[in-house]
């Protein structure tokens, strides 16, 4: 797919997947290439747990009971350790999200869909709970969950401000 194809039709797909697996391949393809992404000071704060394990799956959806969660063919979790340059600066947040918007875009590539869900991680603790269950060690943080699968419906993009809206030319 072209890369334009697949940021014109990356969109967070919720619903329910078909039950079909995704190969250990394309999962390795699609995580390669958040592993590219860049990072601060090249310091590659970002990792990442793919699991299809049925039984952890099905113990996530309970910390996150959605759709997608619950019928996931895996699910994709980065992790991010915090790391501080001489100068004070820290790029974990910057660097988690590159990785994962670069996971996004080849989800779709490959022909699969999937969400970034981010938001629950903050709730109730979710993303402790998650860190624990993976036996996530100290030092790392679970930011998000990315339920991956093929999808049973038509995922459209919603809809976009115009380039006018949200971009201007200085000349």
């Amino acid at each position: 797919m072209d890369f334009f194809d697949a940021i014109n039709k990356r969109a967070s797909y919720r619903e329910e997947f078909d039950g079909a697996g995704i190969s250990k391949a394309d999962l390795e393809e699609i995580v390669e290439a958040g592993i590219k992404a860049p990072s601060g000071y090249n310091h590659q704060t970002t990792s990442f747990i793919i699991v299809t394990n049925t039984e952890v799956k099905s113990k996530l959806a309970e910390l996150v009971p959605t759709k997608a969660m619950k019928t996931a063919a895996a699910v994709i979790i980065p992790v991010s350790s915090y790391w501080e340059a001489n100068n004070g600066l820290s790029f974990e947040i910057e660097d988690y999200a590159a990785s994962v918007e670069n996971i996004m875009l080849a989800i779709v590539a490959k022909g699969y869909a999937g969400v970034w869900v981010d938001g629950q991680m903050k709730l109730g603790h979710t993303g402790d709970k998650i860190a624990e269950l993976i036996h996530l060690e100290d030092g790392l943080t679970a930011r998000a969950v990315i339920p991956v699968g093929r999808p049973v419906k038509d995922v459209p993009q919603k809809e976009k401000k115009s380039f006018g809206e949200r971009a201007k030319f200085i000349e």
